[in-house]
């Protein structure tokens, strides 16, 4: 009965060792094995030492409980800093840029040995408040505003020429936001509204300029109109005009003369007509 005992307790003692030996062994096969995801490079440490060929995308060996690897991107990534300086004109300006950038694949190592993960707020962060300083000391607050772009170029130049050498590729910089104190504000405010008032004024004082020139014109028109009319009357015509008034006058009247007459009535030789009207009347036909 002993034995049997004995025996059970040796076969549950080397269960439990092929177990653990079993347990041992994934892990040690699963500490050998990493992945390289796509966008990323992998530094391998031996001891802490660092290996200065980086892992491209794919699965690696490396020696267990040895050798520890640590995982860079090396994809577009985009990192934002709020900054602040002083403008040409004394005005404290605090900006908030924003910048597109990647590290150098065949870098990564040399980037973790010197700066580590934490290149950011270590590297580029410094760099990012040197090169705005640099930039908003040349120009006025109010230049700031209007040369936005030439600002954004020089801290763009500035920032690839000194992080490119760190391995870090700056694609791209963006000036998400100027901030000024809130007496510059209200001045700035005041300026917009003098200028767009003095803008109105200017097109109102254009219109009625325009509109007088108009008049002018229209007068000019109208009085060389009245020179060509005046021009164009003869004393024929005046004659002519006279006849054909008398002629409606006669042509209107019933043969009696009006008993009372006031004011200004024109002069009709009545006489002078019948006698006409009479002859046409009795001249025989030719």
């Amino acid at each position: 009965m002993v034995k049997e005992i004995n025996e059970k307790e040796k076969n549950v003692i080397k269960g439990i060792a092929w177990a653990v030996a079993g347990v041992f062994l994934a892990i040690v096969l699963l500490d050998s094995l990493y992945v390289v995801n796509a966008g990323e490079r992998g530094v391998l440490l031996t001891f802490g030492s660092v290996n200065m060929e980086p892992s491209s995308e794919g699965l690696h060996l490396k020696i267990p409980f040895v050798q520890a690897v640590k995982l860079m991107d090396v994809k577009t990534q985009k990192y934002e800093a709020d900054l602040s300086a002083a403008s040409k004109d004394l005005q404290i300006v605090n900006t908030k840029i924003a910048i597109n950038y990647h590290l150098v694949p065949e870098n990564v190592p040399n980037l973790y040995k010197t700066v580590g993960i934490g290149y950011r707020e270590n590297v580029i962060y410094p760099l990012e408040q040197e090169a705005n300083k640099a930039a908003t000391a040349q120009f006025t607050a109010e230049e700031l505003i209007t040369k936005r772009e030439q600002v954004r170029e020089m801290m763009k130049i500035n920032l690839q020429e000194k992080l490119v050498q760190r391995g870090i590729i700056i694609e791209e910089v963006s000036i998400v936001n100027f901030d000024f104190s809130v007496s510059f504000n209200e001045a700035i405010e005041k300026k917009v509204t003098a200028e767009q008032n003095a803008l109105a004024a200017k097109n109102k004082l254009e219109q009625i300029k325009y509109e007088a020139e108009q008049k002018v014109v229209t007068a000019t028109a109208e009085a060389e109109a009245l020179r060509l009319q005046k021009e164009q009357v003869s004393s024929q015509l005046i004659q002519l005009r006279q006849l054909e008034v008398q002629k409606l006058a006669i042509d209107k009247w019933n043969g009696v003369m009006p008993q009372i007459t006031g004011g200004v009535m024109p002069f009709i030789d009545v006489a002078s007509v019948i006698q006409t009207q009479t002859t046409q009347t009795t001249q025989p036909l030719s």
